[in-house]
């Protein structure tokens, strides 16, 4: 029951030899992180308002936590780069704000929250069962505006009405015009290929917790926060990712 091999995709790459060899071990060390870390615990956060809730004490400790908050971070410079006016992108999205801007108010020059939290999570999966092997076939990731996951009162300073309304038209532009390519990024972009190599670990992981609950390293390691062995990140990276 504690015997696992594990069939690894080369990629893109190729890899070959020892470097194969170091990728595979990351691999299964995220399929081991997410056997003994709670499902409730799988989360990492970067939001400014929140420094006391950034990731679960045992999921910091391991690679997959500290790659976790190291993609999350790297997605707040997509989101960045992404609304800034010189490019493409984000020269259509700031045209866009400026004409909804001129019809509703009559100006251009309106303040605008640009703080728009966004979450990446899964949306579907496809898991193949032949014999005793089981392989991901297929899976994508959906991205949305936090208040489309969660209530956001508890972070929405009071504005006037004007702003509020304003807000509203500011999201729904972020929704259709940023949105699709930041969800595009994430499931077929090089920047984001580490997060679909943890959520195809997580997804064989998760297959694994809900079939065989009853094995011996269900009753002995599953959602019992054992990260001993794979406890590989630093204890300082939490705060130097957040800062």
């Amino acid at each position: 029951p504690l015997e696992f091999d594990f069939i690894i995709d080369t990629g893109d790459n190729q890899l070959q030899g020892t470097e194969l060899s170091q990728e595979s071990k990351k691999l299964i060390n995220y399929f081991l992180t997410t056997l003994t870390v709670p499902e409730d615990e799988l989360w990492v956060n970067l939001s400014p308002n929140e420094a006391n809730r950034i990731i679960a004490d045992d999921l910091v400790k391991t690679e997959m936590g500290r790659d976790m908050l190291a993609q999350d971070y790297l997605l707040k410079q997509l989101m960045a780069s992404l609304m800034y006016p010189e490019e493409k992108t984000g020269r259509e999205f700031w045209n866009r704000v400026h004409q909804k801007a001129y019809e509703k108010f009559g100006t251009t020059d309106i303040p605008t929250n640009t703080f728009n939290k966004i979450w990446i999570v899964p949306e579907r999966a496809q898991v193949h069962v032949y014999g005793q092997n089981v392989f991901v076939i297929d899976s994508h990731l959906k991205v949305l505006l936090e208040e489309d996951y969660l209530s956001l009162k508890e972070h929405t300073a009071e504005r006037p009405d004007d702003s509020e309304q304003w807000d509203e038209a500011t999201k729904e532009l972020i929704r259709t015009v940023l949105i699709p390519e930041i969800e595009r990024e994430i499931n077929e972009g090089k920047n984001f290929a580490n997060l679909r190599q943890i959520y195809q670990s997580m997804l064989l992981a998760t297959w694994y917790k809900k079939n065989l609950r009853e094995s011996l390293l269900g009753k002995i390691y599953m959602d019992q926060n054992l990260v001993r062995g794979i406890d590989l990140a630093a204890e300082e990276v939490k705060e130097k990712i957040y800062e």
